[in-house]
């Protein structure tokens, strides 16, 4: 049975509420968001991945940007459905390219790492094909949003500003990520890095 359009306005109502509630830091209120759209969010998430713990995090993701970014929800451009929806599709393709950058840089990496360098410098250049795949393996191991934001500065050539942008975070955040992720970096390549000074 259709729901009636009386039935559709008051739900849409009662979803801006649970928005407006949201803005105000009602944590029943993101309880009850989850609730609502979990489910939908989870399978769409699944869809454009295709993987189920990776759409498991999009969704929380999603739900964290609704929970910080709820006070600019304006539901004259979106229903709250759709604006959920824009955002977990926005998450999900951005871990789809932040996939393929790595996937790139491991292809890239491996095909270096199998030339036979028979010249002079062949032993340098062996080391730093062995500091590559290193830093590689370290990158992999960093929080996904502090690598991200590491491969769209170094592999795709952004400023901070663009990538706050780009990720609709706040550009102190971006700063943030980037400094705790060279931080770590640092500190699992030391040797490497004393090498090279």
């Amino acid at each position: 049975m259709q729901p009636t359009t009386s039935n559709r306005n008051l739900r849409a109502a009662e979803e801006r509420q649970l928005v407006a509630r949201l803005a105000q830091g009602d944590q029943e209120a993101l309880s009850q968001l989850y609730n609502r759209y979990a489910s939908m969010l989870l399978a769409l998430a699944i869809r454009v991945v295709n993987d189920h713990a990776e759409g498991e995090e999009v969704v929380q993701e999603v739900l964290m940007q609704a929970w910080r970014q709820a006070a600019r929800y304006d539901p004259e451009r979106s229903s709250v459905s759709t604006w959920l929806v824009m955002m977990t599709r926005s998450r999900a393709i951005d871990r789809i390219r932040s996939r393929k950058v790595v996937d790139r840089t491991l292809t890239a990496a491996q095909r270096e790492a199998t030339r036979i360098d028979e010249s002079p410098e062949g032993a340098r250049n062996v080391l730093h094909q062995e500091r590559a795949v290193r830093l590689r393996d370290e990158l992999s191991l960093l929080p996904g949003e502090q690598r991200q934001v590491l491969e769209l500065a170094f592999f795709s050539g952004m400023t901070q500003r663009e990538i706050a942008a780009e990720k609709d975070i706040p550009l102190g955040t971006v700063k943030t990520r980037t400094l705790l992720a060279m931080k770590k970096l640092r500190v699992a390549l030391k040797e490497d890095i004393g090498d090279l000074l």
